[in-house]
């Protein structure tokens, strides 16, 4: 799929947003209407994946005109500029790109642009302090791979009590007594620019290579920090707009904080035993270092442009067996197929609904945008491993 700019004329949040009356026009005149895709006076905003996308749209409204270099529900390891979105790039006002390498093919193009307008790694200014993990050379053939058998008591899943499930009260995401690997990411934002880091998404990464993970917003108090960086960037080109975004900025914090809540109630439904994942990426480590998971592997090599190889499906099933979990968990570019063969000769379930892995899903997903990601991600979870998920009480 090629990685098309959509532009996005998106529905302001009613919190902070004005209404638009429409004028009168008298009969006799005539009034040009707007053609879709003209030039417009409005700031250009590209963004580089759906998650920033998603949080600029909900936090702007249509007082910007935003690009989306990524399509909702896209692969970003299938993503190939086109001519459009080259120019989006050149024409910006500013890009909100990801970060931490997330999509190593977009930070090329960013880096090669004459555009002087600020660029802001939202992953990093974030959350400077990333968890790490072991970088994975994507150039390999998949069928010569050896399944991903990490450490993950050395990598990235960390004890600590970053939530106590007996409280459900707002909490202090302290990232500072979290074991996890230290960057020099904490930037200016008007100084932040995009960044070659390596990770699983792609790059020069050598196997078992240290790198950060890009993956930050499975955790809905880092998803806050995004929403942070985003407000303070879009007040920066558009100052007269601001109190209207700092509001929707408000309204949306406060919304993430309660399903940063809501999602301790429903993981603490699963037996502290079936509190592992199997996934077929190996990017739930915000996610289970937040919520009390152990990452127990990653399936590597059954994304949907990939048949499984000879000689992998052993490897797979005894990797799945050896973890010792109920259920093994999909995402939306999975090769269906195949991991329903591994679920079946190991013994465990495929939960219907897919992980979300990369974002939220295109127009008419189960989960359109990033809260409803995080609800239908953790129920996805929850219910797979034994739990019960009372998604109708999710704050949506």
């Amino acid at each position: 799929m090629s990685g098309k700019a959509v532009r996005i004329g998106a529905i302001a949040l009613a919190i902070g947003a004005a209404g638009c009356a429409q004028s009168t026009v008298a009969p006799e005149e005539t009034v040009e209407e707007p053609v879709s895709g003209d030039v417009t006076d409005l700031p250009l905003v590209v963004a580089t994946t759906s998650v920033v996308c998603d949080l600029t749209q909900q936090v702007a409204g249509e007082t910007v005109d935003l690009v989306c270099l990524l399509e909702p529900g896209q692969d970003p390891h299938t993503y190939e500029p086109t001519p459009s979105d080259r120019t989006a790039i050149e024409d910006a006002d500013a890009i909100l790109s990801d970060g931490y390498n997330f999509s190593p093919d977009i930070a090329q193009l960013l880096e090669a642009t004459s555009n002087p307008a600020t660029q802001v790694a939202v992953f990093e200014v974030a959350v400077p302090e990333p968890l790490m993990g072991a970088g994975h050379d994507h150039d390999h053939d998949h069928g010569e791979e050896a399944a991903h058998d990490h450490d993950h008591g050395e990598e990235a899943t960390h004890e600590h009590d970053h939530h106590d499930h007996g409280e459900e009260a707002t909490h202090d995401h302290d990232h500072a007594e979290e074991e996890v690997a230290t960057t020099d990411h904490a930037h200016d934002h008007e100084e932040e620019a995009a960044h070659d880091h390596s990770s699983d998404h792609g790059g020069d990464v050598a196997d078992g290579e240290m790198v950060p993970d890009p993956h930050i917003w499975h955790d809905a108090t880092n998803g806050v920090a995004m929403l942070n960086v985003v407000q303070e960037s879009l007040a920066a080109i558009a100052p007269d707009h601001a109190d209207m975004y700092a509001e929707n900025a408000e309204a949306i914090a406060n919304q993430l904080t309660e399903i940063d809540a809501w999602i301790q109630v429903q993981v603490a439904t699963v037996p502290e035993g079936s509190r592992k994942l199997v996934t077929t990426h190996d990017s739930f480590r915000y996610f289970a270092n937040a919520y009390d998971f152990e990452v127990a592997g990653a399936l590597s090599g059954l994304s949907t442009d990939q048949e499984l190889p000879a000689g992998r499906l052993t490897d797979l099933v005894d990797q799945v067996r050896e973890a010792d979990v109920p259920a093994i968990f999909a995402e939306t570019t999975t090769n269906t197929r195949s991991i329903e063969t591994v679920a079946r000769d190991a013994g465990v379930t495929v939960p219907e609904q897919p992980l979300f892995v990369e974002g939220p899903g295109e127009s008419g997903a189960a989960a359109e945008t990033y809260q409803e990601m995080l609800v239908v991600n953790t129920c996805t979870i929850v219910e797979g491993l034994g739990g019960s998920c009372a998604i109708a009480d999710a704050p949506l």
